[in-house]
């Protein structure tokens, strides 16, 4: 099954904050991650990082904070599981995704 991604101009709203949670969960699927190295990776808001994680069980992906050290913030995200979605299209499609949530820009102007 192919889904077609729809140009920068036609992504709604709710279309792109569906992509930003896959984009997130692909990230953290791929490496060990918190809000502070989401936020200088992708150069989204911390808040906007916390809200797309909180809402990740909408769409079906289960996410942990796993400890990792003694402070409260001590630790990385770790997709429990995908739930519906397929990580391996995610990751087929990634730069796409990239581009309609405007992190290829963010990640090209920062290296």
């Amino acid at each position: 099954m192919s889904l077609a991604i729809p140009t920068p101009q036609a992504v709604s709203k709710q279309h792109k904050a569906f992509l930003r949670k896959l984009y997130l969960a692909h990230l953290m699927d791929d490496e060990r991650h918190n809000i502070l190295s989401l936020n200088r990776l992708t150069g989204m808001p911390r808040r906007t990082l916390q809200d797309a994680i909180a809402a990740f069980e909408d769409i079906g992906i289960r996410v942990e904070f796993v400890q990792d050290g003694s402070r409260n913030n001590s630790g990385y995200y770790r997709i429990v599981t995908w739930g519906p979605i397929s990580s391996a299209w995610v990751d087929t499609h990634i730069t796409e995704i990239e581009q309609q949530i405007g992190v290829a820009d963010n990640n090209a102007a920062s290296a």
